[in-house]
């Protein structure tokens, strides 16, 4: 395992790490929720990619739960 001979100072190594950072995420709205989403990902509330529908998420709510749903859809959509 090969060992630095040197130190290096601390300019040096935080110029290097300078381009070292996290960026934000970039993100779209989902043509039908108008939730924020990834781009080329599918929307995690309502299930849709590119206009159709992947998963069904209403299948996996209680009762309670898709009637909060349903309403919500309902007010987005107008």
């Amino acid at each position: 395992m090969a060992v630095p001979r040197h130190r290096h100072t601390k300019s040096k190594v935080h110029k290097r790490r300078m381009h070292i950072f996290i960026t934000p995420a970039a993100l779209t709205t989902c043509e039908k929720c108008k939730k924020p989403v990834r781009p080329h990902t599918m929307c995690a509330n309502c299930g849709f990619y590119k206009g159709r529908e992947m998963v069904d998420v209403m299948a996996k709510l209680t009762s309670k739960e898709k009637k909060a749903k349903e309403r919500e859809m309902k007010n987005v959509e107008k």
